[in-house]
């Protein structure tokens, strides 16, 4: 392997760059297996810890995925293009879609796991709700599964005595979801604000994603106003960072 500051790529990186560059030029389509250890022990020359260093790059870009017992594979699984601005329209849930219908298209989105619940909020939660630190919020957490691949898991805030009795508080919230049922309680969101970072994951949050050793995830947390800037939701994403493209389009 080179050493640094040589001007070469460590071998397992340029094994990876020949496996990557087959890839995009389709000679292993979505769902072929690729070369394994031995194969790119013996055609490389390397030691099987390189070869499988190699396959781990490709496994941590996302482009691949280890399969217990058969292999690695291409990843069978096009990348969910999350349209920022255009998901938040009222044109979407106020007419009763889905924010999810803009970044979908014709696929296949299912909430395989909802849970509400009414809890005191954390600190940073009920901070930026300004909600009593002690105060109720209900709390909504969900598992959103795409072609039958976990992509997000999302916790929801909302001020307890505002939604109190309201379909918020119940697994299905119905046609145009929370945003929806908040503007029939008179608290339609007219402002939101995301903030965006990435960390890796916990072992939970890679356990319920299903994601590969080495996948990052990334952070989303969003903020809906009313009027006058009142707050009326905190909704805490975690998105599987190999499955999504975050597409922000607006006028200059």
């Amino acid at each position: 392997m080179a050493t640094q500051g040589s001007g070469r790529r460590p071998k397992y990186q340029r094994i990876a760059d020949d496996l990557r560059e087959a890839i995009q030029a389709g000679e292993y389509g979505p769902g072929d297996r690729l070369p394994g250890e031995n194969d790119l022990m013996a055609t490389y020359e390397v030691a099987r810890m390189t070869a499988r260093q190699a396959l781990g790059v490709l496994q941590n870009e996302g482009l691949a995925e280890s399969r217990k017992g058969a292999g690695v594979f291409v990843r069978d699984f096009k990348p969910l293009r999350r349209r920022g601005i255009q998901r938040l329209s009222r044109d979407q849930w106020g007419e009763g879609r889905s924010i999810w219908s803009a970044d979908i298209e014709d696929r296949t989105l299912v909430v395989d796991q909802v849970q509400v619940s009414e809890a005191t909020a954390p600190e940073r939660i009920s901070r930026v709700l300004g909600i009593e630190a002690d105060a109720s919020a209900c709390v909504r957490r969900r598992r959103f599964v795409l072609d039958d691949k976990p992509v997000l898991l999302a916790t929801s805030y909302l001020p307890a005595d505002l939604v109190a009795g309201s379909a918020i508080t119940q697994q299905d919230t119905g046609p145009g979801g929370i945003y929806a049922r908040l503007a029939e309680l008179g608290y339609k969101p007219v402002h939101f604000r995301e903030e965006i970072r990435s960390r890796m994951p916990s072992q939970e949050e890679a356990n319920r994603l299903q994601l590969s050793m080495g996948t990052p995830v990334i952070m989303i947390c969003r903020t809906a106003f009313a009027d006058e800037g009142r707050p009326v939701e905190v909704n805490e994403m975690v998105l599987d960072s190999a499955a999504y493209v975050l597409e922000y389009d607006f006028d200059a």
